[in-house]
C-alpha cells in the first residue's frame, strides 16, 4: 500500500534508537528513549491552507525533528509511520 499526502502533510519515518550508550553499555529495548529524528518519506504539494499560501520546505530524505507529541501515527505494511503537518516540523537535521 502506498500513502500520499494531502496539502500540507509530511509523512515520518522514525529513525531507530541507539542500543547502546557512548560508554558501551547495552540498553534493553524498554530503556531506550525514542529519538524525535525522523526521516521524511513523502511530501504533500502544499498549497492553500486555511486561507495561506503553504510552500513545502521539506523533502524526502530529509532528516527532521518534531515536536515529541506531534502527529498522526500509522502502520502500513507492517511499517510504522507518522504523519504530521509541515508545520509540526521543528527543524532540519544536516
Amino acid at each position: 500500500m502506498k500513502l500520499i499526502p494531502l496539502a500540507d502533510r509530511v509523512i515520518l519515518k522514525q529513525i531507530a534508537a541507539e542500543e547502546t550508550t557512548k560508554s558501551g553499555i547495552i540498553l534493553t529495548s524498554a530503556a531506550q528513549e525514542k529519538p524525535q529524528i525522523y526521516e521524511v518519506i513523502a511530501v504533500g504539494p502544499g498549497g492553500i491552507v486555511e486561507g495561506h499560501e503553504v510552500e513545502m520546505s521539506v523533502e524526502p530524505g530529509d532528516r527532521v525533528i518534531t515536536g515529541k507529541y506531534s502527529g498522526t501515527q500509522v502502520k502500513i505494511d507492517d511499517e510504522e509511520l507518522t504523519i504530521v503537518r509541515q508545520a509540526d516540523i521543528l527543524a532540519i537535521v544536516e
